[in-house]
């Protein structure tokens, strides 16, 4: 279900968000390596965003081609 992979997507790309304003956070107070560390983590957020959105594109594309 293209739905779930959507959700998946969204999810992920929510955590890199937050991964990423909390590495700035961390950064503007110079708190570099707690800042490195989130960036790392958002970084790896981002990718599996990046993942579950081709998922979620293929079934989408899947669904609307069996209407």
């Amino acid at each position: 279900m293209a739905r779930q992979e959507h959700h998946e997507a969204a999810e992920h790309h929510e955590r890199a968000a937050k991964a990423h304003r909390t590495a700035a956070e961390h950064h503007d107070k110079g708190d570099h390596d707690t800042a490195h560390k989130h960036s790392q983590e958002a970084h790896g957020h981002s990718a599996k965003a990046h993942e579950s959105s081709g998922k979620a594109h293929s079934k989408s594309s899947e669904a609307r081609g069996k209407k």
